[in-house]
């Protein structure tokens, strides 16, 4: 668990860092300088992007990962990281096909509601292929167990990008339409550094070889184009289903609450970086011990992180909505909902990785099909009636009900579950502290009472966890700042 603690604070580190400089983009400077309707059209841009990436990809970046540490000389390796290569293009050509011959029917299908999306649809194709392969070559070097510097491209460096395009927007150097392609360009620029940087970590060697079990490889790519495209659509259905049913404003509106929640997701991304391939190992070497101590310790871990940044957020929520434009603080609903649902995200640690790195996945793609299922049904039932709350009571629904079942399902055939005595009393410290401290308000500048109520929550939710010991891996960490 130690390489897994220490490239996840890098990874927390830097994902923060990102966030922050993303919370300065969509906060301030979207809300202030771009307008509502087109800040929705980028947020559209890019959710339907996300949406198709797993397709795009052809489910590669995550075959890389299960099945690399498989191969165990340099000349089946090469074979295999060939493949992984040229694959995607089986999904990437023809889609680009069929977009440039039915361009019409498909950006009018788009635009029924906000006839602005219409001259950008096309950019949700080169979107697309970006993130898949962005995605390919991160988890070339995620197998190489180097995930920090990718991180820092997933998550700072576009922002900081954006940052720069939005400041030259605000001082008249751009037009909207200039920065909407600049946004895009800043993918394009990502991918192709990240693809160096993979190369100089495990140069490909183009050979096509035969490789063993290609069968195999090929059902898990494909099936995984099923199993991305599932969470994709859970995560990002909501935003395209707005702009469906919706003006671009309310995805705006959605977008910025939607980013103060995912804020609570982030410790589970940057400990996945690094969980997924050792979960893929423990797997390959049937090492059951090692996977229910890496289950437990993710999940703890990952529950008591996120704990603390859910309270900060909500019991500061009131006042953050003081900072910004007042069209965009009603979303607190948005906020409160996904984030519970963000926190039991957290809860089930590694369960993901120990799913799609079994031989179970096929089984948990058909749980899957019917919970993205749910979710457009969901969102097509309440949107038209709730508006941007209903995409978040869809989203919660869904993800509440799709974590209950690979909880039990990951139980029922590996015997192991997540939870300890120290689970429910961080449950009930994070329920105590919250009802502490949201109703608790200064009468200064939000801004000096987000810092006073934050700095109380890390007194007293810090303590609490060093003194009863919830956990030992973050207990040594906190005995180096605590004498």
């Amino acid at each position: 668990m130690g390489i897994v603690i220490n490239q996840s604070i890098k990874n927390t580190v830097i994902t923060y860092i990102g966030f922050a400089i993303g919370a300065i983009n969509v906060i301030f400077l979207y809300t202030k300088f771009l307008s509502e309707a087109y800040f929705g059209l980028i947020t559209f841009i890019l959710s339907t992007a996300n949406i198709l990436m797993p397709l795009m990809a052809f489910g590669t970046h995550n075959t890389i990962v299960k099945f690399y540490s498989a191969f165990k000389t340099r000349q089946s390796q090469n074979g295999f990281l060939t493949l992984m290569l040229i694959l995607p293009l089986v999904i990437i050509i023809p889609a680009g096909l069929i977009t440039h011959v039915a361009y019409d029917t498909i950006s009018n299908w788009l635009a029924k509601e906000n006839i602005v999306i219409k001259d950008y649809t096309w950019l949700i194709y080169i979107c697309a292929i970006m993130f898949a392969y962005f995605e390919v070559f991160y988890a070339w070097s995620r197998v190489q167990l180097q995930s920090v510097f990718g991180n820092f491209m997933k998550e700072v460096f576009h922002r900081v990008c954006i940052t720069i395009l939005l400041l030259l927007l605000h001082f008249g150097y751009l037009n909207v339409e200039q920065l909407i392609y600049g946004i895009v360009i800043v993918y394009v620029f990502r991918t192709f550094i990240m693809k160096l940087y993979a190369f100089s970590l495990r140069l490909p060697v183009l050979k096509w070889s035969k490789i063993p079990n290609l069968q195999s490889v090929l059902k898990y790519s494909a099936l995984i184009i099923i199993a991305g495209s599932i969470a994709n659509i859970i995560l990002e259905i909501d935003k395209f289903m707005l702009g469906q049913f919706k003006a671009l404003n309310n995805v705006a509106y959605y977008g910025v609450a939607i980013y103060i929640a995912t804020v609570i997701g982030v410790p589970a991304r940057s400990m996945h970086l690094i969980t997924h391939p050792l979960t893929a190992k423990l797997l390959n070497d049937k090492d059951k011990f090692g996977l229910k101590s890496l289950y437990q310790k993710s999940s703890l871990n990952l529950f008591i992180i996120s704990g603390f940044i859910f309270l900060c957020i909500i019991i500061n929520i009131n006042q953050l909505y003081l900072l910004i434009p007042q069209n965009y603080s009603d979303g607190f609903t948005v906020v409160l909902v996904i984030g519970l649902a963000k926190l039991f995200d957290n809860l089930l640690g590694n369960n993901n990785a120990i799913l799609f790195n079994s031989d179970y996945y096929r089984i948990v793609l058909v749980f899957g099909v019917v919970l993205a299922v749910m979710t457009v049904v969901l969102n097509f039932l309440l949107i038209p009636k709730f508006g941007i709350n209903g995409a978040a009571y869809a989203s919660c629904i869904t993800i509440f009900v799709y974590n209950t079942i690979k909880l039990m399902f990951v139980y029922n055939k590996f015997n192991i579950q997540p939870f300890t005595l120290s689970t429910i009393k961080t449950m009930l410290l994070i329920t105590f502290c919250g009802l502490l401290l949201f109703y608790w308000e200064f009468p200064f500048h939000p801004i000096i009472n987000i810092g006073l109520k934050s700095m109380i929550l890390i007194f007293i939710y810090g303590w609490s966890v060093y003194k009863f010991n919830l956990s030992e891996d973050i207990t040594s960490i906190l005995k180096r700042f605590i004498p």
